[in-house]
């Protein structure tokens, strides 16, 4: 038999922390080796005599920390039970150190631990020799680890695929994470064929060999195929992982969903290339009616005027300007409609009068292209709440883009019913149709059908846009269907219906009367565009009036004390001073107090009017000038003072 000293070396000797603890439950430390006091940074004095549970004790603010005693006071009392050795998993302890200003702090340990039974020549147990193992480095590793792999995963977030492939590309070795392609167990040859669009293949193949022949970074953008069968597009990067002789082992990359993004992009693409057609398109509208002006100018200069021809050349000018002008509303609609700044005068309204007014407005452009237009109205009244003068805009735009996309001799309908709450007014052509992926965007703004080279439809391409703003302002929803090109086309507008519809209303009041001829007036216009105030002059000066001109601020205030003109008219954007401070200056003086001023500008947006008629202003006219809504303002002023 070995004496106790070799045993009391061995105990002490051994790298791995060991103590005797007595077998009652206070487990008293009887003795502690080395290592065991080492790892806990104690003294043998500190230990000795004392209890387990009192030496190291539970941090009573840590719940992990009570739990740990529990569970060894558990362990314990089997082994002292059963007589049998008994093991516990990781357990952390906090394990109290002095800190450098030398107040106690806890530095967490790990240990695994192992607890058997010794027993005394009478089978009796008289102690418990207690094994621990520190792991705290163990346990350090494995949690950077865990963190490591976590902050990767949380950059793998859903969308996106972790990949492992063979050092030559030819097997996809692991799959990993929920993304937008199906996992894989193990080496998988056939993973070009399998992800990759055979139209993308050769792209992605030949991006994969470069990185191979360069030892570099392999990234590209490819289409792929999705779990669902779709096809969707994916970043996919790769970092070569080298072995000792510098050569790739294998490749450890990453790819990420960017579908969305892609779609994005395309449509971006696609709104800028419609923008750039529309802008092309409205640059040749807006020529188109200043070549005929402009021939009709040159041919009044080079030509001796007579009757026949003045006649004839200012119907043509009278006609391209107000080309020009509808073009122009049409851009100032679609602008105010789509930030929200048309204010709708909203009324109870029979659809039947808003059907025959756009009819009534339609019909010159019907009979122009010899349609054949056949109108189909309710028996009762189909009551909404809307705005007459928008609805009116929203129905003759139907009907003008049928009869534009028409050819000439064809077939218009258009019909109204009331259904389920909602009156659906329906404009039918058997024109050119349209192909089924315009019909999902037709409303869209500077969405257009295929036009002709020389562009004999006219127009901006605007209507439909403004058609779908005006009526989902009024609560509706506007659609369109069409067989395909060449079958004609079906649009549609439903208005919620109103309560009472099916009853007749009152018949629309007549128009108000025409105004007097005007009495003859002394008027000061003023306009620093020297040929709009000399043709306005002119114009006022044919019905009678005595007018007097001027083209800068300063001199029209003094020109005004001079004539005492009884009506002003006032060009805003004037050198000097604009046209509104004009007006305050002119509101000043005693000569023009009572006058009546009347702004011609080029903005017609509400705020510009409101700030108009703030400054003093009695009416607001945008240019170009409506003659007969001037010379009814003029009308009504009575008879000069």
């Amino acid at each position: 038999m070995l004496p106790p000293s070799v045993f009391e070396s061995a105990f002490n000797s051994s790298p791995i922390g060991k103590y005797l603890l007595s077998a009652n439950p206070e487990a008293i430390i009887l003795a502690v080796n080395d290592a065991f006091l080492a790892a806990s940074r104690r003294r043998r004095d500190e230990l000795l005599g004392t209890s387990l549970f009192v030496a190291f004790p539970s941090n009573p603010d840590d719940p992990a920390s009570r739990t740990n005693e529990a569970e060894l006071r558990a362990s314990l009392a089997r082994v002292r039970a059963t007589g049998q050795p008994d093991t516990l998993p990781v357990q952390r302890y906090p394990i109290p150190v002095h800190g450098p200003d030398g107040s106690i702090v806890f530095e967490e340990k790990f240990w695994s631990a192992y607890s058997a039974a010794v027993f005394g020549p009478d089978g009796d147990i008289i102690c418990i020799a207690h094994t621990t193992k520190d792991v705290t480095e163990q346990i350090r590793s494995e949690r950077a680890l865990r963190e490591s792999e976590n902050r990767f995963r949380a950059l793998t977030t859903a969308g996106q695929v972790v990949y492992r492939m063979n050092a030559d590309w030819t097997e996809l070795r692991e799959l990993d994470g929920r993304g937008f392609l199906k996992d894989s167990a193990g080496p998988h040859p056939f993973w070009l064929t399998d992800y990759i669009p055979s139209d993308e293949q050769a792209r992605v193949h030949a991006a994969v060999q470069e990185a191979i022949r360069t030892g570099g970074v392999y990234e590209l953008e490819h289409r792929v195929r999705r779990i669902d069968g779709a096809e969707g597009w994916a970043l996919s990067r790769a970092v070569p992982i080298l072995g000792a002789d510098g050569h790739a082992r294998e490749w450890i990359g990453a790819a990420s969903d960017i579908t969305e993004r892609k779609l994005a992009e395309e449509k971006l693409r696609e709104s800028d290339r419609r923008k750039d057609e529309f802008l092309a398109m409205l640059a040749h509208e807006l020529r188109n009616p200043i070549a005929p002006i402009s021939a009709a100018a040159e041919l009044l200069q080079r030509m001796k005027p007579d009757e026949a021809l003045v006649r004839r050349t200012s119907q043509i000018i009278a006609r391209q300007v107000g080309h020009m002008t509808g073009l122009i509303d049409d851009l100032l609609d679609v602008s105010r409609v789509t930030r929200g700044l048309v204010q709708l005068d909203l009324a109870p309204l029979d659809l039947r009068e808003v059907l025959q007014d756009a009819v009534e407005q339609a019909t010159p452009l019907v009979r122009a292209r010899r349609h054949d237009l056949s109108v189909a109205l309710p028996i009762d009244a189909a009551l909404v709440m809307g705005d007459k003068k928008r609805l009116v805009q929203v129905v003759a735009n139907l009907l003008n883009n049928a009869a534009k996309y028409t050819p000439e001799g064809g077939k218009l309908e258009v019909r109204a019913g009331v259904q389920d709450g909602r009156t659906c007014i329906e404009v039918l052509d058997n024109g050119i149709g349209m192909a089924p992926e315009l019909t999902v965007r037709v409303f869209d703004l500077f969405a257009q059908a295929e036009r002709s080279a020389d562009r004999s439809l006219g127009g901006l391409g605007l209507g439909l846009a403004l058609v779908k703003s005006l009526v989902e302002l009024h609560g509706g929803a506007v659609g369109c269907e069409s067989a395909g090109e060449g079958k004609g086309s079906r649009f549609f507008a439903c208005l919620p219906c109103l309560a009472g519809t099916g009853r007749g209303v009152d018949a629309p009041a007549g128009k108000p009367p025409a105004a007097p001829a005007s009495t003859a007036l002394r008027i000061l216009v003023v306009d620093d565009n020297v040929d709009a105030a000399v043709t306005l002059a002119m114009l006022l000066e044919a019905s009678g009036h005595e007018v007097q001109v001027e083209h800068g601020a300063l001199a029209a205030l003094e020109r005004a004390r001079s004539m005492a003109p009884q009506a002003c008219l006032l060009d805003i954007g004037l050198p000097e001073m604009d046209g509104k401070e004009l007006a305050r200056r002119l509101r000043a003086e005693p000569a023009t107090a009572g006058a009546t001023l009347v702004a011609i500008t080029g903005y017609g947006q509400d705020s510009e009017r409101a700030q108009v008629m703030a400054a003093g202003f009695d009416h607001h006219l945008v240019k170009p000038v409506d003659l007969e809504r001037l010379e009814a303002i003029l009308a009504s002023m009575g008879q000069p003072g």
